[in-house]
């Protein structure tokens, strides 16, 4: 191990085509990569699945590629995406945080951290047993046109590319744009017909993208692309809440199903709560409203109501 100017610590590789690590699913693609340089596990190179989305995310955005690469990352798929901010940091976090495996495909090389504040996170990856990849040499500075590239490369190395948000036009969709010339799926995650961040994704639905409404939806594209099933004794196959909600208290239990019918301020949750006149029950509120914030699964509006990020959980 070595470290280079990015402080980054990790095995370190060049790989060409020839090369028996080169990944199988990268030399059919269009312009294929003469060279990969690769900083972490290159075992970690296997077809996966590509969650991409917004760098200027939503709640919603950022939620529903948490939400998926976990579910992923937990059924050993590997997760992959370009290290961005937004929805991309969002889907290597979550990765990490379900115990899977997630790849970066660089803009630069793998020694200019980009964005910066991401360093944190790369040597995660690389410690979680993943890698940091470029087909540019370690030290090359990234430019604009860098990115649109290494997008054949995200989208070459997954079976399926799951757009979370997407404007129209955005570097997103180009990896959308790449999937297709690649020959691979194209899922994506529907969004209100008013939000520009999801014009880009409900398009590519209109075009024939395997729309992924809900957790159901999701896991059966993941059965067909890749053979996973639901993980016994997760709880998932139980009607009503899923895994993540059955661990949470009866408050935030609570709070879920009346914000899915209708954003409320916090007033009115107080006299929706049938405990909401008990002492100490504004702080219960308080905190728990709190940590669905923090979990990606509540927003708080402008006009101070509280919302429902995920329109549904039920199976």
């Amino acid at each position: 191990m070595r470290s280079h100017e990015s402080g980054l610590m990790g095995p370190r590789m060049v790989l060409v085509p020839e090369d028996r690590d080169f990944p199988e699913a990268l030399r059919s693609i269009p312009h294929t990569p003469e060279q990969l340089y690769v900083l972490g596990n290159p075992a970690a190179m296997r077809e996966g699945l590509a969650v991409v989305g917004a760098r200027n995310a939503t709640p919603y955005g950022l939620a529903m590629a948490r939400r998926f690469s976990s579910l992923a990352a937990s059924r050993g798929i590997v997760v992959i995406s370009g290290g961005a901010r937004g929805c991309d940091s969002a889907a290597h976090e979550s990765a990490l945080e379900a115990g899977g495996q997630t790849v970066v495909f660089c803009g630069g090389g793998c020694d200019w951290v980009y964005p910066s504040r991401n360093r944190g996170l790369f040597q995660r990856v690389i410690d979680g047993g993943g890698a940091l990849v470029s087909e540019y040499p370690w030290d090359t500075h990234p430019e604009p046109f860098m990115f649109r590239q290494r997008n054949r490369l995200i989208a070459g190395l997954s079976k399926a590319t799951l757009i979370v948000e997407a404007g129209l036009p955005s570097g997103t969709f180009s990896t959308a744009d790449e999937a297709l010339q690649a020959n691979r799926e194209v899922w994506a995650v529907p969004g209100a017909i008013t939000s520009p961040k999801s014009a880009g994704a409900n398009s590519l639905i209109a075009q024939g993208a395997t729309p992924i409404i809900d957790d159901e939806s999701f896991l059966t594209a993941l059965f067909l692309t890749f053979g996973v099933m639901r993980i016994p004794g997760s709880g998932e196959d139980q009607s009503g809440d899923s895994a993540e909600l059955s661990a949470m208290d009866k408050t935030r239990r609570w709070l879920l199903d009346a914000l899915r019918s209708q954003p409320m301020t916090l007033e009115a949750l107080m006299r929706a709560h049938s405990e909401g006149g008990t002492a100490g029950f504004f702080g219960v509120l308080l905190s728990s409203l709190t940590a669905l914030e923090e979990q990606g699964l509540v927003q708080r509006f402008g006009d101070g109501r509280y919302g429902c990020v995920v329109a549904s959980l039920r199976r």
